[in-house]
């Protein structure tokens, strides 16, 4: 590496990378298309990502507590192809990133985007997953919000993605995600859940991201580099939610990688779920 001198005015260049095609420094629609829409009320354009994996396990929750209003279509947005930038994307989410809801049980449609916020409208629409503290859940949902961008597209970018590997990055986001994973490791060890005694949409938000991490499911090799075997309470607490039904049914919605029992690139009943054997 070669020290960088900032230029006094920045000035876009060809970006690098896994994501260089669709890394832009201005927002809105670079071609007009209108979303599909499915059937039922819920309609959600997502990926199979840590932040889609939110709303579609949330959605399979609710459906296995008995709530038949949750039922939902969910439509793969292709973020390598640009999916995201058609005009009837940033027409429900002019930030252009998945996942975004729109909600056609009503006279109107409504829509929402920002994952955080989905979940929030759907736990107060159906009125379940908002654990036993309304406040401590709210507090490590959005603990979650502020923190997984550092373990995303801070430790998960310089470590798997970046089209060089510079150790200084590496080593700073790294120690985030450590100080995070001791974080959730000391609540978990005066817990069962995140929030308190039930399981809430604090869990839900959390588990995509840490849990994917401890059980080695994102950033091959991450699990062993930032040393998951350290952190037993926050082990246990995956492991536990991922023998959740609802939580392996909505972890392989708008997924297409990964083993083939996982993968289903769109979902429009619970058949379709159901055929994989979930």
């Amino acid at each position: 590496m070669t020290d960088y001198v900032p230029p006094k005015v920045w000035t876009p260049k060809p970006a690098e990378g896994r994501f260089a095609a669709i890394n832009r420094p201005v927002a809105g629609a670079t071609h007009d298309k209108e979303l599909p829409v499915g059937e039922h009320p819920l309609q959600l354009y997502s990926l199979g990502t840590p932040n889609g994996q939110k709303v579609t396990i949330l959605l399979e929750e609710l459906l296995a507590a008995g709530h038949s209003g949750a039922e939902y279509d969910a439509w793969r947005i292709d973020i390598m192809e640009g999916n995201q930038f058609s005009s009837g994307f940033v027409d429900i989410n002019p930030n252009s990133k998945i996942p975004a809801l729109v909600d056609r049980s009503g006279p109107e449609p409504v829509r929402v985007f920002e994952s955080g916020a989905i979940m929030l409208y759907l736990a107060e629409k159906f009125g379940a997953l908002l654990g036993t503290s309304r406040a401590e859940t709210l507090s490590w949902l959005f603990w979650q919000m502020g923190s997984a961008p550092l373990l995303g597209g801070g430790f998960g970018h310089f470590f798997a993605y970046a089209p060089v590997k510079i150790e200084y990055a590496i080593d700073r986001y790294t120690m985030e995600v450590k100080r995070q994973l001791s974080v959730l490791d000391q609540r978990l060890a005066q817990s069962e859940y995140v929030a308190g005694g039930e399981y809430s949409i604090a869990d839900i938000a959390i588990w995509p991201w840490y849990g994917s991490v401890v059980r080695g499911r994102i950033y091959e090799g991450a699990d062993v580099f930032v040393g998951a075997g350290e952190y037993n309470h926050v082990r246990r607490w995956a492991e536990q939610i991922w023998e959740r039904r609802a939580v392996r049914r909505g972890w392989s919605v708008n997924r297409t990688y990964g083993p083939e029992n996982e993968q289903l690139a769109e979902r429009h009943s619970a058949a379709d779920l159901d055929a994989l054997g979930l």
